[in-house]
């Protein structure tokens, strides 16, 4: 199998992608949904509501973090994550722009 073809692409496409990519998944969506309604927590809060061992859920962390979807600051000896509001603002962007480029079912096919 080959490689995801991501030249001839803009950069904002291929970021839009990769962030997408990161939220199709239930349990990365299930943290965001949990941090919109807190304002940051440790794994160990998150390990609480999901059905999932912390391990597992570190892994989804991870995936968040590295497309910028969330940042963590170290406390001690844990990781205090938060949404991070510039890219949920990109997010929320790209899907205004969706909603209103997209045309009225009366003119779609």
């Amino acid at each position: 199998m080959g490689i995801t073809k991501t030249i001839g692409f803009t950069d904002e496409t291929n970021e839009m992608a990769e962030i997408l990519k990161a939220l199709g998944h239930p349990a990365r969506l299930e943290i965001v949904k949990y941090l919109m309604t807190s304002s940051s927590c440790i794994c160990g809060d998150i390990v609480d509501v999901l059905p999932l061992a912390q391990s597992t859920v570190s892994k989804h962390l991870s995936e968040l973090k590295k497309v910028g979807i969330i940042k963590g600051t170290v406390t001690g000896n844990n990781i205090c994550y938060c949404l991070d509001e510039k890219i949920i603002q990109k997010i929320q962007k790209f899907i205004n722009l969706v909603q209103t480029s997209c045309c009225k079912p009366s003119e779609c096919c």
